[in-house]
């Protein structure tokens, strides 16, 4: 019981700690991080071990699926090569860097468990850096590089880690014997992440029910990564592929009335993710602490340190190194077709300082095997270097990321504005072009025709086609008409003359319209 009201008085304080965050226009990972840091040597709070076997999936799996989600492969293939470079290269320098810093600090750790460690740490987390960087208004080629890297170096950090442990606790591996093992395994993952996204394309279209609606996509991802981590694929891949295939077809098969509470419920889950995140390495660092003796700590301290210094120099001199090259190549190559698009310095200058680590370097160190012959060898400094990494990076670049962009000048294109305003013409063309073989053509229809008429000439001129007239009675009317009928369906509520399914009803109808409402105002 006790562990049960840490758990939501600490959910109750990252809430907290968000809204401040938003506030203060600093990613709200930064502050969980300092919590988990402060939960650690708070005295009295209890020690918790998570099953290592859970971390991943409970963790990582949602996580990934919604950052695959909401991936964009059509912006993905314009930044490809450097998408490519911080995935794959990138991951490898960090993963090697981190590796030889720590034995060298630690002469006697195994090469499976330094190379562990890398991996442990080799992943950025976007969320943390397009937090603040959504708020700065970047340019869009910011946040699909940024995302695209998450997605995919999340991908090839994990199976680097899952080899380096196997190897530790098998204490042999062949790296030429695991290559065709590897791509069958790849292979195979994304055949299946393929399969299941079809399966749930063929079911989610018979639910009508919000809730069985949103249980059955957490259902289904977990049931994803379970069913490929039990016949020997990869999870990670898995859930990736799952992923993007269902979000191509996920628009036109699910009603906007599941969608939207669906939405709002993953949001929510991947923000408790990460406030549970915290939470558990925080009670977990606890009692490695209490084991350390001052002069051990200090010993971790230099490690930890070391660790993190790596990995932020490694990504500077890989993507400025990476954005010279490129320049340069340029410069000499004559283009042939469509140029490749190589980061400016301006811009690759935010793209190297926003490094920053978060939940899969957690749950991955939470995942290192724990208790009796299993234990894994150094599981103490590698959880608490992965986690100062994590607060390192967070609060050195997280907290800096502001200024950084203000100093540099960098501001936001118009891509996606000129993509919606594109979009909004073309729908409402394809509206109005539908009523015209309305059949009857009656009042209702020519009301129709003229509302979509208006909203598209609103569309052409570059305005909002939503946006209410320009009126400046028009809002304070709708409002009040707004809280009238609200008044009144209190009224007829609390005289009797409607029972409470009928309020709710009308009443879920307001809601919707107050919400529109309230959207076109805050345009």
């Amino acid at each position: 019981m006790a562990v049960f009201e840490l758990v939501i008085t600490l959910l109750f304080g990252g809430a907290v700690l968000a809204a401040f965050a938003r506030r203060a226009n600093i990613p709200y990972p930064a502050l969980l991080a300092l919590a988990g840091a402060v939960l650690a040597l708070v005295p009295g709070t209890p020690s918790v071990t998570l099953d290592p076997q859970l971390a991943l999936a409970l963790f990582v799996a949602p996580v990934l699926l919604d950052a695959a989600f909401d991936s964009s492969p059509r912006d993905l293939r314009q930044y490809w090569r450097v998408v490519t470079g911080l995935a794959l290269i990138a991951v490898g320098l960090t993963v090697a860097a981190v590796a030889l810093v720590i034995r060298h600090f630690v002469p006697d750790i195994p090469w499976g468990a330094a190379i562990a460690l890398g991996a442990i740490v080799a992943p950025p987390d976007a969320a943390a850096a397009t937090a603040v960087l959504r708020q700065l208004k970047a340019p869009h080629r910011v946040f699909v590089i940024l995302e695209g890297e998450s997605l995919f170096n999340d991908a090839t950090a994990l199976l680097t880690y899952r080899l380096a442990v196997a190897a530790t606790l098998t204490g042999s591996f062949s790296g030429w014997a695991a290559v065709p093992a590897l791509a069958l395994i790849t292979a195979g993952s994304i055949l299946l992440g393929y399969v299941c996204s079809r399966l749930l394309q063929n079911v989610m279209p018979r639910i009508t029910d919000i809730a069985t609606s949103v249980i059955i996509q957490f259902v289904s991802t977990f049931g994803v990564w379970i069913l490929a981590e039990q016949i020997g694929l990869s999870g990670i891949i898995t859930v990736v592929v799952y992923a993007i295939a269902v979000a191509r077809t996920a628009p036109d098969r699910i009603p906007a009335r599941l969608r939207i509470p669906s939405y709002a419920v993953w949001e929510v889950a991947v923000f408790v993710l990460n406030v549970l995140a915290f939470i558990l390495v925080g009670l977990q660092l606890k009692p490695i602490l209490q084991r350390l003796e001052q002069q051990e700590l200090i010993r971790y301290a230099v490690v930890a340190a070391a660790v993190c210094a790596a990995v932020i120099v490694v990504r500077i001199l890989w993507v400025m190194g990476y954005a010279l090259a490129g320049r340069w190549a340029t410069g000499l190559l004559p283009a042939r077709g469509r140029p490749t698009r190589y980061p400016s310095f301006r811009v690759a200058a935010v793209i190297a300082w926003c490094g920053m680590r978060g939940i899969v370097t957690i749950a991955a160190a939470l995942a290192l095997p724990t208790g009796g012959a299993r234990e894994f060898p150094y599981r103490d400094l590698i959880l608490f270097t992965a986690f100062c990494v994590v607060l390192g990076t967070l609060v050195l670049q997280g907290l800096t990321v502001t200024p950084l962009m203000r100093t540099l000048g960098i501001r936001a294109d118009d891509t996606v504005d000129r993509e919606v305003r594109m979009a909004r013409v073309e729908t409402l063309r394809a509206a109005l072009a539908e009523t015209d073989g309305a059949a009857g053509g009656g009042e209702m229809i020519a009301l129709l025709r003229r509302k979509y008429q208006a909203r598209l000439q609103r569309a052409e001129s570059g305005e909002d086609p939503d946006e209410p007239p320009a009126d400046v009675t028009y809002s304070d009317t709708l409002r009040r008409a707004q809280v009238a009928e609200r008044r009144t369906l209190s009224n007829l509520r609390a005289t009797g003359a409607i029972g409470d399914d009928a309020f709710h009803r009308v009443e879920e109808e307001l809601d919707w319209a107050e919400v529109s409402a309230e959207t076109q105002r805050r345009r």
